[in-house]
């Protein structure tokens, strides 16, 4: 177009704004947009990530005590982030907006699509559709479910007899608890979902491979991706996070493929079904199992290991707690047999002090500080605020179990007497302890969780002392966190088991 036409133009884009502007004031007056959330303005181009530093859930608290103990909003890029600190907020987002606010935000170093994700997916799945319900009715009917978990219990309770046999070696030496703990978790799942073992205590090629894999994957997922805040690098993958995702995600599915193709082959089978047997029953493809299997892998190994070695740590630290938790025990467990202790689930789920310890160890460390990303799938006003649509919301759970409007006894301190009593609980209907999220998209896993943690732990406190190497003062005990989709200790802890003396 010449520059004379578009001089011919111009009068009547002038007259056809003019009617616009006219047409907007003889309109019916509407409500006022409601704002974002308050926040720290943004700085051009990069927005708040400058602000965030390396622990986020602990920079995102102290925003929220500046601009807004419910909400707040940031920039990360071109991302608009929406935080809830509080658990009034939490439960807005949760509960009452579940609807709007259950969409998931997919990180890109994921190694999928979000099509593909949707496809296979539970934990990563970008929508609520019908074969995420599905598979969320899978792993409730058979897996979270109490008649699935008490049909596994002897399987969990032989795996902490095996850690007991192989701790029992390894007395006055030391040993990285979290490895360990780490075994009974991940081959408890392994026998639940493919009956057989895939680690083991002692260490080898395999479990060494499995666990870094395992360990890696959930670090590149949780690591900062410009590909994440600037989508216009999405197909770029900058960092190369995403390669690496890939690569490793194959590296695993290499160890899960073997059984499946077996299984696949084999006519009859002995013994009880597993929960690869009611996979292949529900017609699911390779994939769709190899990506399963890892997120119950991925969400059922490191959290569950993280607050059992949390818990072990503030017991280290807090003799008082130690020697209660010793005394519940001694009083509530069978006598041992032929030197062997008689620890099962169902006693252990009725221990009050005992589930105290986990409670107050899920609050003060929770498994993921920060719930795993929401999306609003369409925009909606919470709290007088707008959130718009496409928008990540992350719920502070670190912040909220570290309130002192809701915590009003040192809430930076272990006092598992402050749930002595109380009613207040993980299972997604308090939300000042939301361990494992609310909601449609609370974590399926819990009621396992909720019988393994307990299990663990009363096998560690009952039949073992527990000393810090070379004289340390537990006082003086490392508790820095390292952030992540888990998070874990920063130094893992290293401990030298002896025979109870209680």
């Amino acid at each position: 177009m010449t520059f004379y036409e578009l001089l011919l133009l111009f009068p009547i884009s002038i007259t056809l704004l003019a009617v616009l502007i006219f047409s907007r004031f003889l309109a019916a007056p509407s409500s006022p947009k409601k704002p974002l959330p308050p926040g720290p303005k943004p700085w051009p181009i990069v927005g708040n990530l400058p602000h965030i530093g390396k622990k986020p859930h602990v920079s995102l608290q102290k925003f929220s005590s500046l601009y807004g103990r419910d909400l707040i909003s940031l920039r990360l890029g071109s991302q608009l982030l929406i935080v809830a600190s509080s658990p009034a907020a939490a439960a807005e987002i949760l509960k009452k907006h579940d609807r709007l606010l259950s969409a998931r935000y997919v990180p890109r170093a994921l190694p999928y699509d979000t099509a593909e994700l949707d496809r296979k997916a539970v934990a990563w799945a970008s929508n609520c559709n019908d074969q995420w319900k599905a598979f969320k009715a899978m792993l409730r009917n058979h897996i979270a479910s109490a008649r699935a978990i008490e049909s596994q219990a002897a399987v969990r309770e032989r795996k902490v007899s095996e850690m007991v046999e192989f701790l029992e070696g390894k007395l006055g030496e030391s040993v990285c608890i979290g490895e360990v703990v780490f075994a009974v978790i991940f081959d408890s799942m392994s026998n639940l979902i493919f009956s057989r073992d895939y680690i083991g205590f002692e260490r080898n090629a395999t479990a060494n491979r499995v666990k870094s894999l395992i360990r890696r994957l959930m670090e590149l997922d949780a690591s900062p991706n410009l590909a994440d805040f600037f989508p216009v690098l999405k197909n770029l993958d900058p960092q190369g996070l995403r390669r690496e995702s890939i690569r490793r995600c194959n590296e695993l599915h290499s160890l899960t493929q073997p059984v499946i193709k077996e299984r696949r082959e084999c006519q009859e089978r002995p013994g009880a079904k597993d929960f690869l047997d009611i996979l292949l029953e529900n017609g699911l493809d390779d994939d769709q199992i190899d990506w399963l299997s890892l997120e119950l892998f991925s969400a059922g190994t490191d959290t569950n290991t993280s607050t059992i070695e949390w818990a072990m740590a503030e017991l280290i630290r807090n003799k008082g707690a130690m020697n209660k938790l010793r005394e519940e025990l001694k009083r509530e467990l069978l006598p041992p047999i032929s030197g062997k202790p008689l620890i099962d689930e169902s006693t252990v789920a009725r221990l009050p002090y005992l589930n105290a310890i986990v409670k107050e160890t899920l609050r003060l460390h929770p498994p993921a500080a920060l719930l795993a990303p929401h999306r609003a799938s369409e925009a909606c006003e919470v709290m007088n605020y707008t959130i718009p649509k496409g928008a990540q919301i992350a719920v502070n759970l670190w912040a909220i179990g570290r309130d002192s409007m809701v915590w009003e006894d040192d809430p930076g301190m272990f006092k598992p007497e402050r749930f002595i009593g109380s009613k207040v609980d993980f299972r997604g209907q308090d939300f000042e302890l939301l361990s494992f999220g609310a909601g449609r998209r609370m974590c399926p896993g819990m009621p396992l969780a909720a019988r393994q943690i307990p299990l663990v732990l009363a096998a560690l406190v009952h039949i073992f002392d527990w000393r810090l190497p070379n004289g340390e003062d537990p006082m003086k005990l490392d508790m820095s966190e390292r952030f992540g989709f888990t998070l874990q200790k920063e130094l893992p802890l290293v401990v030298i088991p002896s025979r109870s003396s209680f």
